[in-house]
């Protein structure tokens, strides 16, 4: 007669909790990533700069702007892939998008991204920078959108409200208009996160490193989460 000890009787039920866990969370991830194909959700995120235009430097390390663009956009894309969301990249690497280096990369540059939004045709564009101010005491993220875009509005505000929680001990800030390019090039609700000062010490010290980066990420998706919850954009 076989008999089952109660240590092994625990070790058993252990196992099969995890078991059950496991395919109930790989059926939910299945579930939200189906959902989200059907509701059509797209997002395009944007890292600023890259290849020989690396933006602006960290007023100590010099470290440069474009690098902590994309590794933030890196890791917000994987937040947002792990909800379901399907994501486009601008660009995926350190590389520019404007070919051959002349004096016109920049137009060029610009160009592709506004192709490459106007493919993907998404549900919002989302544009990653760093900041820099003559006034070294500037900290936090400030958000810029399209004036009179009620939905690029609606969606800075609510990356705003994120970033403004992410910062500790820093005044709050309120989204602004801004007249740039990558806001103005198309029509799909889109917002510029500048996401700290590179010209502050203490925002500095924090963006380079990979611990606050993927915070950053991670405010920055919930600030796209509930965008899409406030306006009633279903996502899962």
């Amino acid at each position: 007669m076989f008999v089952l000890k109660k240590r092994n009787l625990i070790i058993i039920t252990a196992f099969f909790l995890t078991a059950v866990t496991f395919v109930l969370c790989f059926a939910a991830l299945a579930k939200t990533e189906v959902i989200a194909a059907k509701s059509g959700v797209k997002i395009v995120l944007d890292a600023g700069h890259g290849g020989i235009d690396g933006g602006v430097k960290g007023i100590n390390t010099g470290v440069t702007e474009s690098d902590i663009n994309l590794s933030v956009v890196k890791k917000l894309e994987t937040y947002l892939v792990s909800a379901g969301i399907s994501v486009v990249l601008t660009r995926s690497s350190d590389a520019g998008l404007y070919g051959v280096a002349s004096s016109t990369l920049k137009r060029r540059d610009m160009l592709k991204r506004k192709e490459i939004i106007e493919k993907a045709a998404p549900t919002m564009v989302v544009s990653v920078h760093m900041n820099y101010y003559p006034n070294s005491m500037r900290r936090g993220g400030q958000v810029f959108f399209r004036e009179n875009n009620e939905k690029s509005k609606a969606l800075a505000l609510s990356l705003q409200k994120s970033l403004n929680g992410l910062y500790k001990d820093v005044k709050d800030y309120t989204p602004l208009t801004g007249d740039y390019y990558i806001l103005n090039c198309t029509d799909y609700p889109s917002v510029i996160a500048e996401c700290g000062f590179l010209s502050n010490p203490q925002d500095e010290t924090l963006l380079i490193t990979e611990e606050f980066q993927s915070e950053l990420a991670y405010s920055l998706f919930t600030g796209i989460i509930g965008y899409l919850t406030e306006n009633s954009i279903a996502y899962f």
